[in-house]
C-alpha cells in the first residue's frame, strides 16, 4: 500500500479506520464544517480523498520515494494542523513538501524548509526542541499551532485554484476553532498571506475592507470579537530563499519574537 492506512499504529496518527473521508470538495465543507472539535477535524483531514491529482501525486511519491529515504515508510496521507490546541500564536504555510511532510507525518518536517522553522521557533520559545524529523520524536509547540493551506503535497509545489479551493474549508474551520486563544497569525510565505485572508473571514473575524501587500515583518490589526489578533508575514524558509540570504536566521527569529510578544 502506498499510504499509512489510518488506525494501523503510526505516531500521532489522529485517525481511526472508522474517521469518515472527504471524496469530493462538498464532503470536505461538510465534515470540516461538522468538525466540533480539533481532534475530530484534524483526523477528518488527514484520510481527505477529495483531490484526485494530489491524491494520486502524494500516494506516488509515497511508493516510489526518493533514494535517501528508500528504507522509510511514507505517510502518503493530507498533513493536518498540528502544535498546541489552545495556540496564542498560529503559523500558517503553503503545503507540505512532497518527500517532508508527506514522508514524516508532521507538517513543516522532514525538509530543510522545516529545519529553519523549527530551529527557529525553539530559539524564540515556541518550541521544545530544535529539530523535527518524524511523528513521534518528542518535539512539542509551546503556545503555538502550524497548519497549511493546502493539506497534501502538490507537484511541483503548486496546487491548481480548484484544489485549493476544495481545502479551503479545512483552514477556514481550524482558524475557527482555536480563534478564542490565538492572538498573532503567521503567514509564512505570500500565498499563504493570501489564502489566509478569505479563511479568517469566514472563520468570523473581523478584517479590514482592503488586504495591504505582503512583506517580511509585515504587521495588519484585525480582531475575534473583543480580542485584538495581529496578521505577522513573515518570508518562507524556503532552500531558495535561505540559499540566496533573502532570509536569515536572524530575520526568521525576529518574526517569532515579535509574535511572542504580540501574543501575551
Amino acid at each position: 500500500m502506498s499510504f499509512v492506512p489510518p488506525g494501523t499504529g503510526w505516531p500521532d496518527d489522529p485517525a481511526t479506520a472508522d474517521t469518515p473521508v472527504a471524496r469530493d470538495p462538498g464532503g470536505v465543507r461538510r465534515l470540516a464544517e461538522s468538525s466540533a472539535t480539533l481532534a475530530e477535524l484534524t483526523a477528518r483531514q488527514s484520510v481527505c480523498r477529495a483531490c484526485p491529482r494530489l491524491v494520486a501525486w502524494r500516494e506516488e511519491v509515497a511508493e516510489v520515494k526518493r533514494r535517501a529515504f528508500a528504507d522509510e515508510t511514507y505517510w502518503g496521507r493530507p498533513v493536518p494542523g498540528w502544535g498546541d490546541e489552545r495556540p496564542r500564536v498560529l503559523i500558517v504555510g503553503l503545503a507540505p513538501a512532497a518527500h517532508g511532510g508527506n514522508r514524516t507525518g508532521r507538517i513543516f518536517t522532514g525538509d530543510r524548509s522545516g529545519d529553519w522553522l523549527f530551529a527557529s521557533l525553539h530559539r524564540t520559545g515556541l518550541a521544545a526542541k530544535p529539530t523535527s524529523t518524524h511523528a513521534g520524536d518528542g518535539q512539542e509547540l509551546i503556545g503555538a499551532r502550524v497548519a497549511a493551506s493546502v493539506r497534501c503535497a502538490p507537484p511541483a509545489n503548486k496546487p491548481l485554484p480548484e484544489e485549493k479551493a476544495a481545502c479551503f474549508p479545512w483552514l477556514a474551520r481550524e482558524l475557527a476553532l482555536v480563534a478564542p486563544d490565538v492572538r498573532v497569525v503567521v503567514a509564512l510565505g505570500g500565498y499563504a498571506w493570501q489564502a489566509m485572508w478569505p479563511a479568517l473571514k469566514e472563520a468570523g473575524y473581523a478584517l479590514p475592507r482592503s488586504r495591504p501587500p505582503f512583506g517580511h515583518g509585515v504587521e495588519l490589526a484585525v480582531s475575534y470579537g473583543d480580542a485584538p489578533v495581529t496578521l505577522l508575514g513573515c518570508y518562507h524558509p524556503s532552500q531558495q530563499n535561505t540559499f540566496t540570504g533573502r532570509v536569515t536566521a536572524e530575520m526568521l527569529d525576529a518574526v517569532f519574537i515579535r509574535a511572542g510578544e504580540l501574543s501575551v
